[in-house]
């Protein structure tokens, strides 16, 4: 499978919302004014944007004093429409109230979620604000498998890493969804179709206002046909369940990052989505004729140690993987198209070139790509 690396980077720049950062010292008194009316008398400080601001809302460090102590913070605010955003809604209210949810019922590290303002005016946008941790995040550009710490670290720390990232998923998967403002519990199958179903909306949107994939209608309609029957529970799923929105130090997890698309569906989802988002950096490694990380968050050894941790064995993964590609392959479209809008790129004759992984998901409909899986 054939992917440009200089494309990867170009993809995850574009995707980043650059044009929705405000000027520090607006922003800085702005929050300022707004923390008054929760603390007493607060002095905000340092406001600036991380390195590698995520590509589905803008975040923003800062550090706030109050009663004699000073509290490292971060804004997660919802892109303005002008910045062409990557999703077409953006609840953060309700990412707050998941994580909320996981931090009351479970062990999984996630930041202190200490208030959420649904109105624009304070900022322009809603957003809401949680305590700041440190630690370290396996890169996306270059992605973490080129070389950086983790792939400085030895055997044995990366299978802490790995078995760390699938006690996350088996604690997240116990959490009640009506506790995360979830909905009602349905049986797998009947939600995973609800996602699917979701899933070809946000593709709606986003050929409205660029080009459809025939590739990616092609997939929906394989979607549609192999669905698996599952009459088990669907569980609550963190949804952006990659490697890279974990915070590690020591290679111990510290925080469990990006929550925003939490749902509800089947474990099968979330294991899926851990392996292609690491599947995909490998492809992108082996076409760049770097060694990568083979034996690192293989599909075989997920399953087995998530096995082992629930008494749940997963089912239908070459399913769930395709479904995974699937999704990633319409965030490559509505990056591109945004590129595209930006002019940081032209418009290709062939839409299904603008999706990175075309001959992955491509392997997968045709059935010829699970054996690099196992």
């Amino acid at each position: 499978m054939t992917i440009d690396p200089d494309d990867t980077t170009h993809h995850a720049e574009v995707a980043r919302p650059h044009d929705s950062r405000r000027d520090p010292q607006q922003l800085r008194d702005d929050l300022q004014r707004w923390l008054a009316a929760r603390v007493q008398d607060p002095r905000v400080d340092n406001v600036h944007s991380p390195a590698a601001n995520g590509m589905s809302s803008e975040t923003l460090l800062f550090d706030a004093t109050w009663d004699g102590d000073t509290h490292p913070l971060v804004a997660r605010i919802a892109p303005a429409d002008t910045a062409v955003p990557v999703f077409p809604t953006y609840d953060l209210d309700a990412q707050f109230r998941v994580m909320r949810a996981v931090a009351e019922h479970t062990d999984v590290p996630v930041p202190a979620v200490l208030w959420s303002e649904p109105d624009d005016g304070p900022l322009g946008a809603p957003f809401f604000v949680m305590s700041r941790v440190d630690g370290l995040v396996p890169p996306d550009v270059m992605p973490y498998n080129f070389g950086s710490w983790v792939t400085e670290a030895d055997d044995a720390q990366r299978a802490a890493m790995q078995d760390a990232a699938v006690g996350i998923l088996a604690q997240i998967h116990e959490l009640p969804p009506g506790t995360a403002g979830l909905g009602v519990t349905t049986d797998a199958t009947r939600a995973v179709r609800t996602h699917i179903d979701r899933q070809r909306a946000y593709y709606e949107w986003t050929t409205r206002t660029g080009p459809r994939s025939p590739l990616i209608e092609r997939a929906f309609t394989w979607l549609g046909e192999h669905v698996p029957e599952d009459p088990s529970p669907a569980v609550v799923c963190w949804g952006d369940a990659r490697i890279g929105n974990i915070l590690f130090d020591d290679f111990r997890p510290v925080a469990v990052l990006d929550w925003e698309l939490a749902t509800v569906g089947a474990r099968e989802m979330d294991l899926a989505w851990m392996t292609f988002l690491h599947r995909f950096f490998e492809d992108i490694a082996a076409s760049a004729n770097l060694p990568g990380l083979p034996g690192f968050l293989r599909r075989d050894d997920l399953a087995s140690a998530y096995a082992a941790r629930t008494g749940h064995t997963p089912r239908h993964l070459d399913f769930f993987t395709c479904y995974a590609a699937v999704q990633h392959a319409i965030i490559m479209l509505r990056i591109q198209t945004r590129a595209v809008h930006f002019g940081q790129a032209e418009q290709p004759d062939d839409p299904d070139s603008m999706i990175l992984h075309r001959a992955t998901l491509e392997a997968m409909l045709d059935g010829t790509y699970w054996q690099a899986l196992t």
